[in-house]
């Protein structure tokens, strides 16, 4: 039986973002009599042991708060571990399955020691770090290194997205490491026996009065470029932001740059972490607006097109690539303005871009779909 080993997230039970999201998928959804599946798991307590929960082993990885670079020593810390506790208990057929480019030339330093003792390393590049506005050009820098050295040090690399599979092709030709393009999954929420008018209410929302963006209140999300754009508009309806708010600088600055609060319309709440409540919410709005820019699949994308009737994507290769003809596009400036005032009056394109979406997810992006792929990865 293989044995897994997933590092680079904050762990399984961890509600913070698509990482999390992903690990909690893979493991509930992986068939565990093919596999055992361990997740490290970020943990500021020292006292925490290792614990099992759903049939998955819980790894805490005790590390100290330093800010931005906490992730990069998690990952760090996670990969010391992983390796001592294969060997330690003679773990068979190890896999280990590392989540983005934190490890940089500390993969190649151990490569040696992996093939010694018949450990498979994969990697998941997710997007183009390198290329998010929040870091400084050093760490840009840290960050492209780290991307060609943890992508020849390894033995499969898994893209996220088609694009990112093509770039890695075009920037490392001489990179013969196999890649294999697995999207993220999403699950269909069932709503049937949900009251979805007393969740709308305690938000004060109405169906289909409101457009929705949900994610990380980042630079490359586009939120500035959202705001504005439907500050301009002259739809009567809501523009709500679900976003992580809370102590979060960029958002003080956001507010400040586009003047949001004279606008009764925007109204921007922090995150929401019950599925039922967020499902419900994305299922009445009029339209989903999704910013990103930087990134393979997304999952709040594919779960906005499961769920909600009309997308509206910012245009790059990693987004036109999971919406295809089942979305609308905005790019430039006024672009997203002149799709919010065409939009409402169009309800039979809005219609047939609902039942695109539908058909995208159930034919590609299902997560029993997903799991089936990775489980021929990892046989």
């Amino acid at each position: 039986m293989k044995n897994i080993f997933i590092i680079g997230s904050q762990g399984y039970n961890k509600n913070y973002g698509g990482w999390e999201t992903f690990v909690k998928n893979l493991c509930d959804f992986y068939d565990k009599s093919k596999a055992n599946l361990y997740v490290s798991e970020l943990t500021f307590n020292k006292e925490d042991k290792n614990y099992q929960k759903n049939g998955v082993n819980c790894l805490p990885i005790y590390t100290k708060k330093i800010g931005n670079a906490t992730m990069f020593l998690n990952a760090l810390l996670a990969f010391k571990y992983v390796k001592k506790y294969i060997k330690t208990n003679n773990i068979e057929n190890p896999i280990i399955y590392i989540l983005g480019l934190r490890l940089g030339p500390v993969l190649g330093f151990s490569r040696p020691y992996l093939k010694k003792n018949k450990i498979k390393v994969y990697v998941n590049p997710d997007g183009l770090e390198w290329k998010r506005s929040k870091w400084n050009k050093f760490i840009k820098f840290c960050f492209k290194y780290s991307e060609k050295t943890m992508t020849r040090h390894c033995d499969g690399i898994i893209c996220d997205s088609k694009g990112i599979k093509t770039y890695l092709e075009d920037e490392y030709p001489d990179n013969k490491v196999p890649k294999t393009f697995i999207a993220y999954g999403t699950k269909i929420v069932n709503l049937n026996n949900v009251d979805e008018k007393s969740i709308l209410n305690e938000y004060l929302l109405k169906k289909n009065d409101y457009y929705l963006v949900v994610g990380r209140c980042v630079p490359e999300n586009n939120f500035e470029l959202i705001i504005k754009e439907f500050m301009n508009s002259k739809t009567n309806k809501k523009l709500i932001i679900i976003s992580n708010i809370q102590g979060n600088k960029y958002y003080e600055d956001l507010k400040s740059i586009t003047n949001s609060d004279s606008d009764s319309r925007i109204h921007i709440l922090p995150g929401i972490y019950d599925e039922i409540k967020l499902s419900v919410i994305r299922k009445n709005a009029f339209a989903y607006i999704h910013g990103h820019s930087v990134g393979g699949t997304n999952p709040s994308l594919l779960e906005a097109l499961s769920l909600t009737e009309l997308n509206i994507l910012y245009d790059v290769n990693f987004n036109h690539q999971v919406g295809l003809n089942s979305c609308l596009y905005f790019y430039k400036e006024n672009s997203l303005t002149k799709i919010i005032n065409k939009v409402e009056y169009l309800k039979s394109i809005r219609k047939e871009k609902g039942k695109l979406a539908k058909k995208r997810i159930k034919d590609e992006y299902t997560w029993e779909y997903i799991i089936n792929k990775y489980e021929k990865v990892f046989k």
